[in-house]
């Protein structure tokens, strides 16, 4: 756990954002399980995720220029004001057209109410940016692996708290009942934030960096330090598994579990974000980051491949609670590097670049698999030629297209992780990552 003068404003930012995740999240994963359960699309919810990365890919350098440029607080406080007004004209959208026409996946409406919904969670993100660069800001340097574990915990903790209400929520109140919660809650942060205040340098601007229009500096700033962009690349290898759950995990829960049953699932599963957080928080990351994010993405990618080879609700399970165990570290290798290489200064151009690169490996993905699914490899699966074909590998049962999706994606992701372990860019980054000083937080200023 993180320690120092910053302590107490660092928790409090940090939980303040935590909240703010489990809002939007609450909000999106509900506008998933309504939109599924009322139309049984594969393809709408694949949609729906891709299209919420591709937004997070679009805007991400954006938002790092954001954080540096302008003071963590203000930024804090300009996103989560927009995510209110998302989420209020949202509802009023609910409440002013009938559900026909908000589920007519060919009416404009439809996309128009999940667009809205989308954008108010992407912008969202940017608090996350600003998070990252807090913790450089207020906590010491041989303390940051352990509050990057600290902050992977908390997220953990509001994806459980989100998965379970997002279910019960839409089983029981519906969407537009869930609407109006996450409004109402949305605001409270909104107002507990405005009373935060987080002792910030008098110039965070990198030098010659002053034209906002100038979002290559991120390309710049990444390019400037001798491997990152192999430690970006090599995080958006656990991406490309990271899509295809996007776009099949929430499909394949709910057609083994009913709606609340899932979200259930998801909030328990998701006690492996608190322990895989707790871990790191606890221990560390070790000597060398960048080796433990590559294994754990060959880790990802045996669990891919293996938690749907049959359909047991207890292997998903399981399947998904050591997924979520895994993320925190390699969530938190990647932050730990940038924040030791970089220069506070564009750390918020290059976390935003991160965001760009690493977030557009899940919607391509998404985009691909969601229709294959739906229009060949579902079918096929169902045929008596592909129960024949594959019924000894994945056996029987509603699911075993998705499965057979599950499973080629796990064998590259580990084939993909192999490889990078071998590769030179590993070596330099490593080297580069060992080589590079420590350095303190930056002086607050008035």
């Amino acid at each position: 756990m993180p320690h120092g003068p910053g302590h107490r404003t660092f928790m409090h930012v940090l939980v303040n954002t935590a909240c703010a995740n489990v809002i939007t999240s609450y909000l999106w994963f509900g506008l998933t399980f309504w939109v599924y359960l009322e139309t049984r699309s594969v393809l709408a919810t694949g949609v729906i995720g891709g299209a919420y990365m591709l937004l997070v890919a679009f805007f991400g350098l954006l938002f790092g220029v954001l954080v540096d440029r302008y003071r963590k607080h203000a930024v804090m406080v300009g996103s989560t004001l927009f995510t209110v007004l998302c989420f209020g004209l949202a509802g009023t959208m609910f409440l002013l057209l009938p559900e026909t026409a908000l589920l007519d996946l060919t009416g404009i409406w439809f996309w128009l109410f999940a667009g809205i919904v989308l954008i108010g969670a992407v912008v969202e993100q940017l608090r996350n940016i600003a998070l990252s660069t807090t913790v450089t800001l207020l906590v010491a340097p041989d303390r940051r692996a352990n509050a990057n574990g600290f902050v992977g915990t908390v997220q953990g903790l509001a994806f459980m708290v989100t998965s379970v209400f997002s279910g019960l929520s839409i089983g029981i109140l519906g969407m537009g009942g869930t609407i109006v919660i996450a409004l109402v809650a949305c605001t409270a942060v909104l107002a507990h934030l405005l009373a935060l205040r987080i002792p910030e340098p008098d110039i965070v601007r990198a030098a010659q960096r002053e034209s906002f229009s100038e979002l290559r500096a991120g390309i710049a700033a990444v390019r400037a330090t001798r491997g990152l962009f192999a430690l970006i690349l090599f995080t958006t290898l656990n991406n490309l598994t990271g899509g295809v759950f996007m776009a099949l995990m929430d499909p394949y829960g709910l057609t083994i579990f009913p709606v609340e049953v899932w979200g259930l699932v998801l909030g328990i599963t998701a006690t492996g974000f608190l322990i895989g957080g707790g871990v790191v928080a606890r221990f560390g990351l070790g000597a060398n980051p960048i080796r433990t994010l590559l294994i754990l993405v060959v880790c990802t990618g045996v669990l891919g491949a293996t938690f749907t080879i049959r359909e047991w609700w207890w292997l998903f399970a399981v399947g998904i609670w050591v997924f979520m165990m895994l993320i925190p570290a390699i969530e938190a290798a990647e932050q730990t590097v940038i924040q030791k290489v970089v220069p506070y200064a564009v750390q918020g151009r290059v976390f935003g670049f991160a965001m760009t690169f690493e977030a557009a490996a899940a919607p391509i993905t998404a985009f691909l698999i969601a229709p294959l699914a739906e229009f060949w490899i579902i079918p096929y699966m169902d045929s008596a030629d592909g129960r024949q074909a594959w019924g000894p590998l994945l056996g029987a049962g509603d699911a075993r297209g998705i499965a057979l999706v599950f499973l080629v994606s796990g064998l590259a992701s580990i084939g993909l992780g192999a490889a990078a372990l071998c590769s030179r860019s590993y070596r330099r980054l490593s080297t580069t990552f060992a080589d590079a000083p420590e350095t303190a937080p930056p002086a607050a200023g008035g």
